[in-house]
């Protein structure tokens, strides 16, 4: 049986697909606004691998769990909604800027 996906859910995965170019470049603090946004959106935010990763690299753990921490309260639909709005405003009008 096929699945049937929202639009919002067509539009958060687009979203990503744009997101995951690896061209890209943005401030740290943008970067976290992605990561929680998304893993908040799919779900998946792990604890345990953020202790894992936190014996690696203890200060952009502590970040990344912060920044979980923010969002962790909000639904999945507004995560996915969120992420949508930082690809719109800075991959999709930030090509435009430069373009011109």
């Amino acid at each position: 049986m096929a699945e049937h996906k929202s639009e919002l859910d067509k539009k958060f995965e687009e979203a990503v697909r744009l997101a995951s170019d690896p061209e890209l470049k943005f401030p740290a603090d943008i970067r976290l606004y992605f990561y929680a946004y998304y893993k908040r959106a799919v779900g998946n935010h792990n604890s345990d691998r953020m202790r894992e990763d936190n014996e690696k690299n203890a200060l952009i753990s502590g970040f990344k769990m912060n920044a979980l921490f923010q969002v962790r309260n909000i639904p999945i639909e507004e995560a996915k909604k969120r992420y949508i709005e930082l690809v719109n405003e800075y991959i999709i009008k930030g090509k435009t800027k430069s373009e011109k």
